[in-house]
C-alpha cells in the first residue's frame, strides 16, 4: 500500500485480520494443554489474572502481521499498549488485539480461549475476527455482516421467556467480592433464580459471539477493556444482536453509545428476537454494585447496533 493508495474497506480489513489470526492461532493450538512451565505462567494484577509467554510473542506476531498488511496502522494491545506499527500513523487505523482471551483457560487446559483483532477506523471498529483455535470456529464480521468459518452467521432462535435464557458473564469477579461480598453473592444468587443456566466462561470475547450465534441468550461483561470486546461486539450487532454500553469516556470525545461501544467498561449483549426488560433490570443493579460512582439509569440506556 503506497501513501496515495485508497484505505482498505472493512471486508479487506477482516480478511486481513483473519489470516493473521489464523496464522497465530496454530502455534497456540499446537501448544495447547502443555506443561504450565513450559507455557511461561506468571501473574500481573493478582492469581486470577495470567499472563504466559505466548501472549507477548503472539501479540508480536499479530502486530507485524497486520501493520505490514495495512502499512500505517497502529495497534492497541493487551500486553504492549499502543503503538504504531508503520512510518505513518496517519491512516486512521487501529488494530486492537487481545492475543488470548481467556489466558486462565488456555493455561488449565480449558478449550474456551481466543484470539480476538478488531479494526478500528477513525475510532469506529468497522471489521473484526474472533478464532478460537483449538475448536476451530472463527467469527467474524464488517459492514455487510456477521459470520461463522466464512458463511453468514444464522443465530439459533430460543424462546423469548427470559426464565428460560442461557446467561454467561464474569460477574462475581474476585474484585467485586472483595469490594461487597454480600450485594455480590445476592445478585450472583438472583441471577442463578432467574435464569435458566448461568454460565462464567471467563472470555469476553467468546461470550459475545456465542450470544451472536444463540448459543447464549444475553451476556453480561463488567470491567472489562477494549480488546476484550472490540470484535466481539461488532459480530453481535452485524448478527442481529444488540449492545448496550454503560459508562466510558467523555462522549464529546468517544460517542461511546454509537460509534465506540467498545470503549465503555460494562456491555449488555443480547442476543437476536430475544426480550430483555428483566436482563436490562438486573444489568443495571449489577453495574451499580461494580461502579457505585455510575450514576444508574431511570431510563433505557442507548443501544448500539
Amino acid at each position: 500500500m503506497t501513501d496515495d493508495a485508497p484505505l482498505p474497506d472493512a471486508a479487506t480489513l477482516r480478511r486481513v485480520a483473519s489470516a493473521a489470526a489464523r496464522q497465530a492461532g496454530a502455534a497456540l493450538a499446537s501448544a495447547f494443554r502443555a506443561d504450565q512451565d513450559t507455557l511461561g505462567v506468571t501473574t500481573k494484577a493478582n492469581h486470577h489474572d495470567l499472563v504466559t509467554d505466548l501472549d507477548r510473542s503472539t501479540e508480536d506476531l499479530l502486530a507485524r502481521l497486520l501493520t505490514e498488511a495495512v502499512p500505517g496502522s497502529g495497534v492497541l494491545g493487551e500486553e504492549r499498549g499502543a503503538r504504531h506499527g508503520g512510518t505513518s500513523s496517519t491512516t486512521g487505523i487501529e488494530w486492537i488485539i487481545d492475543p488470548i482471551d481467556g489466558t486462565s483457560n488456555f493455561v488449565h487446559g480449558f478449550a474456551m480461549f481466543s484470539i480476538s483483532i478488531a479494526a478500528a477506523v477513525q475510532g469506529t471498529v468497522r471489521a473484526g475476527v474472533v478464532l478460537d483455535p483449538v475448536n476451530q470456529l472463527e467469527f467474524s464480521a464488517d459492514d455487510d455482516g456477521a459470520y461463522l468459518n466464512g458463511a453468514p452467521l444464522a443465530p439459533r432462535p430460543t424462546p423469548t421467556v427470559e426464565s428460560r435464557y442461557n446467561l454467561v458473564t464474569s460477574f462475581p469477579s474476585a474484585e467485586n467480592l472483595a469490594r461487597s461480598p454480600e450485594r455480590s453473592l445476592q445478585l450472583f444468587g438472583t441471577l442463578v433464580e432467574d435464569y435458566a443456566t448461568v454460565r462464567r466462561v471467563v472470555s469476553g470475547a467468546l461470550e459475545l459471539c456465542f450470544t451472536a450465534a444463540g448459543w447464549a441468550d444475553v451476556t453480561m461483561a463488567l470491567a472489562t477493556h477494549p480488546w476484550d470486546v472490540a470484535a466481539g461486539q461488532l459480530v453481535l450487532r452485524r448478527a442481529g444482536g444488540t449492545v448496550i454500553p454503560r459508562g466510558g469516556p467523555d462522549s464529546s470525545t468517544h460517542p461511546v453509545a454509537q460509534a465506540a461501544p467498545h470503549w465503555a467498561p460494562h456491555l449488555l449483549g443480547v442476543a437476536p428476537g430475544r426480550e430483555i426488560a428483566r436482563s436490562r433490570e438486573l444489568f443495571e443493579q449489577i453495574v451499580a454494585a461494580v461502579d457505585p460512582e455510575l450514576t444508574v439509569l431511570t431510563t433505557p440506556p442507548t443501544e448500539a447496533r
